[in-house]
């Protein structure tokens, strides 16, 4: 039976965690499967408890952390090359940047068969300045020499790091979209959004506008804000802003509220009259989605955001920035509406498009479950990702 070494920078609430977990899960049982994990910052949520329902056990780099830390980086190498040695995998597969580097480093040291990798998402723009997004490209394209295969998840994607970036020949990618169970999104939405909007002060005739994910610079709050602020000036409808997530700019966002003289309520101390608030992290997220009226995405980079896949799923329409692998995954002016990058006005223009018509909605909502269920299943992924096992490892014996 051959095996799957399947390695992950940490077990934190997202889309690669929800990928390997899938993976690892339904991937064909002809491959046996172990999975390596790094440790989650302290800002960030743990999605443990999604491998725990799944009855995975994985083992743990504890020297594996989100930030650089060249002796850390180190130790994790070893660490990893000794599990390769212990475990004799035929395949190691490795996903997110830092996985990426040391676990493909461990993997075409100990010279496994099939090396793959899996772009969730890039730091190329966005994340650093010049210089060190140069180093990190240069990193990439060593790597990508000693890959057999480098996953995009999108078409998108894929002529992002081959065209623009130069990581590899386009020959060398495969395009292989995540997964996930979607059903969930799609049960139970009348009573998950009672319940929801009695928990967090929600009113029946108030449009709830909500934007999922970490509190990082790259997902760019500030242009949210902004939009909403003007949203409030330009409508009678009442309206409130619902911030699913946390993170390491929870502070500054906080800031940014005062500043255009808006008020917040917070999970500790809830509401009614505040027009935006904070929920931190919500691990059953399938039951927020229906609580909501249009779910909105400002980022400046990403790969596939999840939280558009989950929106389509439960019904919500979107109001989206232009990045990366967004328009693989949303039916633009269908399930979605997308502008460019930092235009606020135009997105302040669209979520009062969505917030002044009930019909609208409706009518988008419609369509989004039927759209996403077909592309973005585990079933598929875990299909579509033997197949390339099957090729690649026929390849090599």
């Amino acid at each position: 039976m051959p095996k799957v070494l399947r390695i992950i920078n940490r077990l934190n609430l997202g889309g690669p965690t929800h990928n390997v977990a899938y993976l690892t899960k339904y991937l064909d049982k002809k491959y046996e499967t172990l999975l390596l994990s790094g440790t989650i910052d302290s800002t960030e949520e743990s999605s443990e408890f999604l491998i725990k329902n799944l009855d995975i056990t994985p083992r743990y780099i504890d020297a594996m952390q989100r930030e650089l830390h060249p002796l850390k980086d180190y130790r994790a190498y070893k660490q990893i090359k000794k599990i390769i040695r212990e475990y004799q995998p035929d395949i190691v597969h490795t996903h997110a940047a830092k996985a990426g580097a040391v676990g493909r480093l461990a993997a075409a040291h100990c010279k496994v068969p099939v090396i793959l990798h899996t772009f969730h998402g890039h730091v190329f723009h966005s994340y650093f300045n010049p210089i060190k997004t140069k180093i990190f490209l240069a990193i990439e394209r060593y790597l990508a020499k000693k890959s057999t295969c480098i996953i995009a998840i999108s078409e998108i994607q894929k002529k992002e790091l081959c065209e623009n970036y130069k990581i590899a020949a386009c020959e060398k990618f495969t395009v292989i979209p995540l997964g996930f169970d979607l059903e969930k999104f799609n049960t139970g939405k009348e009573q998950k959004r009672v319940s929801f909007r009695k928990k967090w002060h929600i009113a029946d005739d108030e449009i709830a506008i909500g934007i999922v994910g970490r509190m990082v610079p790259v997902k760019n709050h500030d242009m949210f804000l902004t939009a909403f602020a003007q949203l409030l000036k330009s409508t009678n409808k009442k309206v409130k802003a619902i911030l699913i997530g946390d993170g390491e700019c929870r502070t500054e966002i906080e800031s940014k509220i005062q500043e255009l003289h808006l008020t917040f309520s917070t999970e500790k101390n809830v509401q009614q009259e505040a027009p935006i608030v904070f929920c931190s992290w919500i691990k059953d997220v399938e039951n927020a989605y229906p609580g909501l009226d249009i779910i909105a995405l400002t980022s400046l980079n990403e790969g596939t955001p999840v939280s558009l896949i989950e929106a389509q799923a439960a019904g919500i329409p979107i109001v989206t920035t232009d990045v990366g692998g967004i328009k693989d995954i949303v039916l633009e002016n269908e399930t979605a509406y997308i502008v460019d990058s930092n235009d606020v006005d135009a997105f302040a223009e669209k979520l009062l498009l969505l917030t002044e018509n009930d019909g609208l909605r409706k009518d988008i909502a419609a369509k989004g479950f039927s759209h996403v269920n077909q592309k973005f299943s585990s079933t598929r992924l875990a299909a579509d990702m033997s197949n390339l096992y099957d090729k690649l490892f026929k390849q090599k014996v």
